[in-house]
């Protein structure tokens, strides 16, 4: 097989990509290793942008089940602050949305392969040939590297500026009482050697998604109960939020190795998309329009006539400023005087919130919603 574009990974940023390409008329095949929908470590947060670049997308996020995000809430030892988030926001769990998300590239024209991997890339005359795991090769003009936080074989990103955190997700029915006193909110909890973003998504279910230093796990035996009650000793609106409430996976998801603080400085040949773009920190920047961002970006620089390098050139100029900050203030929660700086800075200006949060965002100016170009 030979297309105009061959893209590995089909979550927001590949099939971003997908759905405006395919839109524009160029032949896609998407590869996604995945044959059934699946749960991924994330926090979900979906920004005013990330809303934006989905409604152009076609995805109604109403009809999904999102629900709306008003405030944030800092919560740790000494009790907690909130302010309102100055932008719209909603919550929604990737395995819908990355399935929507496909269906649309699908009924877009795309060719999504499901439960197929990639195993390597090279060049071939003046495109790529890409080596499938049952054998099979692919040919395309370009390709669009969009496989999330893991790593393509002989293609491993460099550590990030925070490499040493180890992400948990874990769904949670809470209590009637609880579910209420989250909603519309996400609160940012603090503990020992880490922090987790607590938040309601559809059907009345949370999701608590937490990062911890590697060190920090391995002194709690590198277990996730020990970690859980860690949490909850340190914070005790965490401990009131999860009484009488009912875990939704039979494990937590984890993964660790992440490269955060990563900014990829230039391309080989490839459009990198996503965390393969930029690693921005959970829960203190917005990963989730960063993708889409680089994913829509990518396919109009594409349809331009314009290079890999010349995209990769502009995202890390978009990019810099908001993954340097989310990183610094990712290392301040996770280190002790800092992180108690912080809480009373907050108490005192709870606006502070609200100052961040735009701060880690992709500026308006910036955004290449289809449509629009």
């Amino acid at each position: 097989m030979s297309v105009d574009v061959l893209i590995v990974g089909g979550g927001l940023a590949g099939s971003a990509a997908a759905i405006t390409l395919a839109r524009a008329g160029r032949s896609v095949v998407l590869v996604e290793r995945e044959s059934v929908p699946q749960h991924k470590v994330c926090g979900e947060f979906l920004s005013q942008e990330a809303m934006t670049y989905l409604g152009s997308l076609g995805i109604d996020l109403i009809g999904l089940g999102a629900v709306a995000i008003r405030s944030v809430r800092l919560a740790g030892r000494e009790g907690w602050s909130e302010a309102r988030l100055p932008f719209a926001a909603m919550s929604l769990t990737r395995k819908r949305l990355d399935e929507e998300l496909l269906r649309v590239a699908e009924s877009a024209g795309a060719i999504v392969l499901r439960g197929c991997r990639v195993q390597g890339i090279r060049r071939a005359g003046e495109g790529w040939a890409a080596g499938m795991a049952d054998g099979q090769s692919l040919s395309a003009g370009a390709v669009f590297l969009a496989t999330g936080k893991h790593d393509l074989h002989a293609r491993a990103r460099p550590k990030g500026k925070q490499p040493d955190l180890v992400a948990f997700k874990m769904y949670w029915r809470l209590s009637p009482q609880q579910a209420a006193a989250l909603e519309g909110h996400v609160e940012l909890v603090l503990y020992r050697g880490g922090y987790a973003g607590l938040q309601p998504v559809e059907e009345g279910v949370a999701n608590l998604c937490c990062l911890v230093q590697r060190a920090e796990l391995q002194r709690l035996g590198g277990r996730w109960e020990n970690l859980l009650a860690a949490m909850q000793r340190d914070c005790g609106l965490l401990k009131e939020r999860l009484q009488g409430a009912v875990p939704l996976l039979e494990k937590p998801l984890a993964i660790s190795a992440i490269p955060y603080g990563y900014v990829r400085e230039a391309s080989d040949g490839l459009w990198a998309l996503g965390d393969q773009a930029a690693v921005i920190p959970s829960f203190t920047g917005d990963g989730m329009s960063i993708a889409l961002h680089s994913g829509c970006l990518a396919a109009a620089m594409y349809l331009r006539g314009e290079t890999a390098e010349q995209f990769q050139k502009q995202l890390r100029g978009e990019l810099s400023s908001q993954v340097e900050l989310a990183t610094s203030l990712s290392r301040g929660l996770v280190w002790r005087p800092s992180r108690g700086v912080l809480t009373a800075a907050v108490k005192v200006w709870p606006g502070l919130l609200g100052v961040v949060a735009r701060r880690t965002r992709i500026s308006s100016s910036a955004m290449a919603v289809p449509g629009r170009l």
